[in-house]
């Protein structure tokens, strides 16, 4: 027996990184995947602002609850002026000021080999963020920690 579409961890994982990559990576601003502090090296060396995902937990349930962590980073920033722009600028594609309960959708996708094949199974809803204060890490990178928690109907 297999898991239901909606179950699966790997159609969650790629259905966020599909939004992240969409709606929040720039050249400016590059995504990263599990790799939290690390800067990532891009075409003009290494990026000095950037964002990381890493999911957490997944309860699987009829109303599933999955934690995803954000990290908003950025070097040379000696007043943390740019962390709290790129904090910002997350924050904002994590909410829906179009809606009435200002919450974000992100589709959910039943994935495939080829994007072209992937199947909309629903929505991931933003219930809610958590923002941790400003933080700094050994080697100077300041960031702050965007934790969601994210809700959808699953068939287990």
């Amino acid at each position: 027996m297999t898991l239901d579409a909606t179950a699966r961890r790997a159609n969650v994982k790629d259905s966020i990184k599909k939004w992240a990559v969409d709606n929040i990576e720039t050249t400016t601003r590059p995504v990263t995947f599990d790799k939290w502090l690390s800067a990532p090296n891009i075409a003009g060396g290494v990026a000095h602002k950037w964002v990381s995902l890493k999911l957490g937990p997944i309860q699987r349930d009829y109303l599933g609850e999955i934690k995803l962590d954000i990290y908003c980073c950025v070097r040379n920033d000696p007043e943390g002026f740019k962390l709290a722009q790129l904090t910002d600028n997350v924050m904002a594609q994590l909410s829906d000021t179009d809606r009435t309960d200002g919450m974000k959708r992100i589709v959910f996708y039943q994935s495939a080999v080829a994007i072209a094949d992937w199947v909309i199974k629903g929505a991931l809803i933003v219930q809610d963020v958590k923002e941790s204060g400003d933080l700094e890490a050994a080697d100077a990178t300041k960031y702050a920690i965007l934790s969601c928690r994210l809700r959808t109907a699953m068939k287990i």
